[in-house]
């Protein structure tokens, strides 16, 4: 068996508040030299909500949902909260983490997929924050695998795909499954995975895992019904220079294409998200739903798996796995492309801008019985 002294849930973080969004924006995008003017105008759709983004209080809840889990099945781990871009800040949870004694932690993070910025950024900003800690408060830290096609994240989409279709006025042979995720950079997505491992012409890692859970939800959900849905995975709230190609096509684009063919009604699956976070709740339930409204074409949205209890259960065996050195040919895995790795490989989710440190990675470890606590393990090859 494996020790751990804590659990750290690791986010994207977002504002709680007007007085918040420029300065969140700031963090995002820093390194850009956008002017906080143009953030202010960017940030409009977040005080549509109230400068609010939900994104921190259902990670929050999905903390307490976790707590209980492990709880119930005799693990007293405390959970501590960082984020990449907002309060709490991950450089602070790890200062509080070390002071509180914590020598090693399970990290789990709130993207499920392979790419730069849903894996590969995150264990950048480990490798940054753990090293504004310096060597007395050093910590060992690990993450758990990719969980795309985890049980604890497919099975909750199926029903809640089932449940979104239920809002139709209709279900019948005209009826589309949209599933989307976040467009990322096509050179992104070519780079993302291990090298060698998946087509970079046909977006890597990133495309073959949410294009692989897609329809294993459309399969699944067509047999429950008894009907074959027509699907297809689309992707949303691009950012960045127009001359720059991204993923697509956009979600959109796509309803309109749907609709002028005849689609009586769609539902819209966000497989690309964990909770219902900015990109959900304004260009899903904002912005997409307008546009379906204006093309009269019926739209319902499932919903994410945010505290569902079957992801939350799914987390909780993703710790044990660690906690038990659960063998790879004993984790679940619904598609042909899992169980991913604990450790990253060399070279896994390239960073485009060249060689940064990040933890979880595959570089050797120090020698045995060398004086001190292991340092975190840093890829300084990708």
């Amino acid at each position: 068996m494996t020790s751990y002294d804590a659990l750290l849930l690791l986010s994207f973080g977002g504002p709680e508040g007007p007085d918040d969004v420029v300065d969140f924006l700031a963090n995002v995008t820093r390194g850009r030299g956008i002017p906080r003017e143009r953030l202010a105008e960017v940030g409009k759709h977040y005080q549509h909500f109230g400068g609010v983004s939900p994104i921190n209080a259902q990670n929050r809840a999905l903390i307490a949902a976790l707590g209980e889990e492990l709880g119930a099945r005799g693990h007293s781990l405390p959970i501590y909260f960082g984020n990449r871009n907002w309060h709490p800040m991950l450089a602070e949870t790890l200062v509080d983490m070390a002071a509180d004694g914590v020598g090693r932690a399970l990290v789990i993070l709130t993207s499920a997929y392979s790419c730069y910025s849903g894996c590969r950024q995150y264990r950048e900003n480990l490798a940054a924050a753990a090293a504004e800690i310096g060597p007395a408060g050093r910590l060992e830290l690990d993450k758990v695998r990719a969980y795309f096609d985890h049980p604890g994240f497919v099975e909750p989409m199926v029903e809640h795909t089932l449940a979104a279709l239920a809002e139709l006025p209709r279900v019948d042979d005209a009826t589309r499954l949209v599933f989307s995720t976040h467009s990322i950079p096509v050179a992104s997505a070519a780079g993302s995975g291990p090298p060698g491992a998946f087509d970079p012409a046909a977006g890597g890692a990133y495309v073959a895992q949410h294009l692989a859970v897609a329809e294993l939800i459309a399969d699944t959900v067509g047999a429950r019904l008894a009907r074959e849905f027509d699907w297809a995975l689309v992707y949303q709230s691009r950012s960045g220079p127009p001359q720059l190609p991204w993923l697509e096509p956009d979600i959109s684009a796509h309803l309109e294409q749907i609709s002028a063919a005849g689609a009586s009604g769609a539902v819209i699956v966000p497989i690309g998200f964990v909770s219902d976070h900015m990109e959900v709740v304004w260009d899903l339930d904002t912005v997409a739903v307008a546009d379906a409204e204006r093309l009269g074409l019926p739209v319902a949205r499932a919903a994410t798996v945010g505290t569902d209890p079957l992801f939350v259960s799914g987390l909780a065996d993703l710790v044990e796995e660690r906690l038990m050195d659960t063998p790879a040919s004993d984790r679940p895995a619904m598609t042909p492309l899992g169980p991913n790795p604990d450790v990253c490989p060399v070279g896994c989710c390239a960073n485009p801008r060249g060689p940064v440190p990040a933890l979880c990675g595959s570089d050797p470890q120090p020698p045995a019985g060398s004086a001190g606590p292991r340092p975190p393990t840093v890829d300084r090859h990708a």
